[in-house]
């Protein structure tokens, strides 16, 4: 393919691997351009292979064909006038088009002392927690018995103390807001996600506020509160949040709020860079979840190679999270799914049924006989039928489905 058609995609991850795949598959090869030394994987299963459960190969992405297996490189800046990247290594790569999918960094939050004095190190025993590389230094650091503390109760964080729980650690949760996984879950689902990390023996602090890290030697030995307890610590886990890697587009003068900004083909300011995945901004929103990334690079796929004009106008976005292998207290895995709105407006109607026996849950919400949104824990038999009519947003049936829709298994 020459060089004024060539479609670029910076990034290796869910989204543009993805792109990179199905644009090969519709007859356009890519080059994909990734950082990172380890094969295109899935992100969302990263604690999965901390935990134990799966080998780092077991959740690498589908194989991609030459040309569009990854060329390995940091890009440092973009040239769009020229139309051509420039490498780290001092290689400058033309395209035709170019597609940001450069996802996001780890939050690393201002906490006293969380730096090396040279200001960009992490101390020893100190991890983010959103690569491979990252993944594997925690596992290879937890040992049993090692003290952790997991900063961060959201999806990440819950997932990350379930983990290293499993792994035989001493986990304590700081969270700053009043319950875990907020902005997916209801209150009496937070509470039974947290009944069931306690259950494994993690201790989850929430409304706790954590104002530094105590560091002897190079190496961490404390979480210090704003109330001035301090958590002893072997390893510090940071799950505060990802940030849109803006950067480059930034640089390059493209258009950048919280992302970088694209419309309904996903298109940046320039008409020859696109952006998909983490790093953009569709109509105001950052999803951050691999849905929609997925849906992006499928929908992209179609518009640059024309086999489509699909635009993209948004993204339903089901949240499931499975904290799976065995514990050592013998826990069976632990499912829960949630999507759309899960907290209700006045007027709207809800139905919940609750066993806490079972330590399961499930919720919907109904708005003008449409289901908008709900929640599931424990047991997910009903989560496909839930999902299909939600996804549909058509008026339910006037014959009050809502309770069989809860009960009945309709296939996950």
């Amino acid at each position: 393919m020459t060089s004024n058609t060539r479609v670029v995609v910076i990034g290796s991850g869910l989204a543009g691997a993805r792109l990179a795949r199905r644009l090969g598959e519709l007859g356009t090869p890519a080059l994909l351009v990734g950082e990172e030394e380890h094969r295109p994987y899935n992100r969302v299963l990263l604690a999965e292979v901390l935990a134990g459960r799966y080998e780092p190969d077991v959740i690498a992405l589908p194989g991609l064909t030459a040309p569009a297996e990854p060329l390995r490189a940091r890009v440092t800046g973009i040239d769009r006038e020229a139309r051509t990247v420039r490498c780290a290594d001092g290689s400058v790569i033309p395209y035709g088009t170019l597609v940001l999918a450069t996802g996001s960094n780890p939050v690393l939050p201002p906490l006293r002392g969380l730096f090396t004095p040279a200001g960009h190190e992490l101390p020893e025993g100190v991890h983010a927690f959103r690569t491979m590389d990252d993944c594997l230094g925690l596992s290879k650091a937890v040992r049993p018995s090692a003290r952790a503390v997991v900063i961060g109760g959201g999806l990440l964080g819950v997932s990350a103390a379930r983990a290293l729980a499993v792994r035989g650690a001493q986990v304590v949760l700081a969270q700053q807001s009043e319950r875990l996984m907020e902005r997916q879950l209801d209150p009496a689902a937070s509470r039974l996600v947290g009944r069931h990390l306690k259950d494994l023996g993690v201790e989850v602090h929430t409304e706790c506020r954590v104002r530094g890290v105590r560091v002897v030697a190079g190496a961490v030995r404390s979480v210090e509160l704003a109330d001035g307890y301090a958590l002893d610590a072997d390893l510090v886990v940071l799950a505060c949040g990802v940030r849109p890697r803006v950067g480059l587009a930034r640089a390059a003068g493209l258009a950048v709020g919280e992302g970088v900004l694209v419309d309904d083909e996903l298109r940046t300011s320039d008409p020859h860079i696109h952006a998909i995945g983490d790093c953009a901004q569709h109509d105001g929103t950052l999803y951050g979840l691999a849905t929609p990334a997925l849906d992006q690079a499928d929908i992209l796929a179609g518009l640059l190679t024309g086999s489509s004009t699909a635009r993209y106008s948004g993204t339903r976005s089901l949240t499931r999270l499975t904290l799976a292998g065995r514990a050592p207290s013998g826990l069976a895995p632990f499912d829960l799914a949630a999507f759309g709105e899960t907290h209700p407006r006045p007027g709207d109607d809800v139905v919940q049924l609750a066993d806490a026996t079972r330590g399961t849950y499930r919720k919907v919400v109904v708005r003008d006989d449409r289901l908008v949104g709900g929640v599931l824990v424990g047991e997910l038999g009903t989560v496909g039928a839930l999902a299909r009519a939600w996804e549909g947003a058509e008026p339910l049936p006037a014959d009050g489905p809502l309770l069989h829709l809860l009960t009945h298994d309709g296939g996950s």
